[in-house]
């Protein structure tokens, strides 16, 4: 069914990098998603009057929360699809991870007050009635959810949108919490179990379970998580494909929403070079990088001497000797300035996050280490890290 509509009210339903197409397929699954759990909930509230069940009633309040958690997507995606402004330069991307944590904000509210629910029932438990009705609607109810799970899945995966990844999670936990009910309904009817209440515990687990889980993966964009090891690779391979680039590093992609990201790099060039010429394809790859990726990009240029034998070869001992106190240091930015009485070998050095030394201990390590080469050499170190 969303295929049919996307063909129909999507043109140019392919080509994911648009806001405007992200726009039209976040409104077009959230308002699919408000009707579909309006009818769960109208099917499942009835089913559970006429059962006298608290799992089936709970159950039907988590398809209601679900139908307000699909407007919070509707409206999220809407914002985000906004033109920048002169209040947001950057656009309104931001939006669909906002909103994707509003969704997990009601999810977890809504496992909290099904869990408090059932705690009564389980202290004071009841007779369940199972009628074909009931049993009926619980299991169109299962298939439904499961088709929302796939759509939402399939076009979440397809525009990397966290917002409609949480609402596949949720609409998963919900089928799984729908089964638990529906066989402890069965049982019930069968053995006369009176396990109602433990069956709304099971749903309320699933959707807190559902809702940590949508939060982890909306909040890691919000603080600013690093590029995927692909995308890095993407950026690196344009850039180097231009023969006078000798290497890339510090590169950041800053993420301001899906389809709105800026790449800010150091490209090395020979310093031998024509300053105009490099200049042009600096800015040669920047328009690559922009008309490929969809990313603006910022790239600044450092000379790195090619035809001096000594740099080259000091450059290629200090790298040595930094590998020899952990594989994980990388240097960049090398170059040698003579003195009158001592040489100073200036560098870059790029340490992983959680390293077994402070910067202060591995600059020091690392400054010992070049004087090993030669006592008039002195090291001035930048220890940094990556943003990739």
């Amino acid at each position: 069914m969303l295929t049919f509509l996307a063909r129909c009210f999507i043109p140019d339903r392919e080509n994911t990098a648009s806001p405007a197409v992200r726009k039209a397929y976040g409104v077009l699954c959230g308002a699919v998603g408000i009707a579909l759990n309006l009818l769960l909930f109208a099917g499942k509230f009835l089913a559970g009057q006429l059962s006298g069940s608290i799992a089936i009633t709970a159950d039907a309040f988590n398809n209601l929360s679900d139908a307000g958690s699909s407007l919070v997507t509707l409206l999220g995606f809407h914002l985000a699809g906004q033109k920048p402004d002169i209040h947001h330069p950057f656009g309104h991307g931001r939006m669909e991870y906002i909103s994707g944590l509003a969704v997990s904000a009601l999810i977890l509210l809504m496992g909290v007050e099904l869990g408090k629910e059932s705690i009564g029932k389980v202290l004071h438990p009841e007779d369940v009635t199972g009628s074909p009705l009931v049993l009926a609607i619980l299991a169109v109810s299962i298939a439904v959810k499961l088709y929302m799970m796939a759509y939402n899945r399939r076009i979440g995966k397809k525009l990397n949108a966290p917002a409609l990844l949480a609402a596949a999670a949720d609409s998963l936990s919900d089928s799984v919490a729908t089964a638990a009910v529906l066989l402890a309904t069965l049982l019930g009817q069968v053995f006369g179990w009176r396990i109602d209440g433990w069956a709304g515990l099971a749903v309320a687990g699933f959707i807190l379970y559902a809702g940590v889980g949508a939060a982890r993966d909306t909040i890691s964009p919000l603080l600013g998580n690093p590029p995927t090891p692909e995308f890095v690779e993407e950026i690196r391979s344009l850039v180097m494909a231009h023969p006078e680039v000798l290497g890339i590093h510090d590169l950041v992609v800053h993420d301001y929403g899906p389809g709105r990201r800026m790449i800010s790099l150091h490209a090395e060039v020979p310093a031998s070079g024509d300053l105009l010429d490099l200049h042009d394809v600096i800015d040669s790859a920047e328009q690559e990088l922009r008309r490929q990726l969809g990313c603006e990009a910022v790239i600044h240029m450092d000379p790195v001497v090619t035809d001096d034998g000594v740099t080259a070869e000091t450059r290629e001992k200090v790298a040595t000797l930094v590998h020899c106190i952990d594989d994980a240091i990388s240097i960049h930015d090398f170059r040698m300035v003579p003195g009158p009485t001592h040489t100073n070998v200036i560098f870059d050095a790029v340490v992983p996050y959680g390293f077994r030394l402070t910067d202060q201990e591995a600059a020091e390590k690392i400054r010992t280490a070049v004087r090993t080469l030669d006592g008039n050499y002195y090291a001035v170190v930048n220890v940094e890290h990556s943003y990739t």
